[in-house]
């Protein structure tokens, strides 16, 4: 059975972690739901970081004249500076 937040949005997923943020802040709850809502903002925080690394990796990304994947690279002038040292 697909877990309910496989379909959430990054954005509904972030909503959902700041909300157990919050919860656990305030204190209001019993230990045993502090430890069921910290291990479930631990696994909305994997996949909110799953989901940035995939986009980071996408768009580092281009494509040539022939359509095929190459790794993006700045321009020679972008990477380093007149001393040869990479620039920030």
């Amino acid at each position: 059975m697909p877990d309910k937040q496989d379909n959430q949005t990054f954005e509904e997923k972030m909503d959902q972690l700041e909300t157990i943020v919050n919860q656990l802040e305030q204190g209001n709850v019993s230990l045993e739901e502090s430890m069921a809502k910290f291990k479930a903002g631990i696994q909305l925080s994997e996949q909110l970081q799953d989901t940035l690394t995939k986009a980071e990796h996408t768009m580092a990304k281009m494509m040539d004249k022939d359509g095929n994947e190459v790794e993006f690279e700045a321009p020679k002038d972008e990477k380093d500076d007149s001393d040869g040292n990479q620039a920030n």
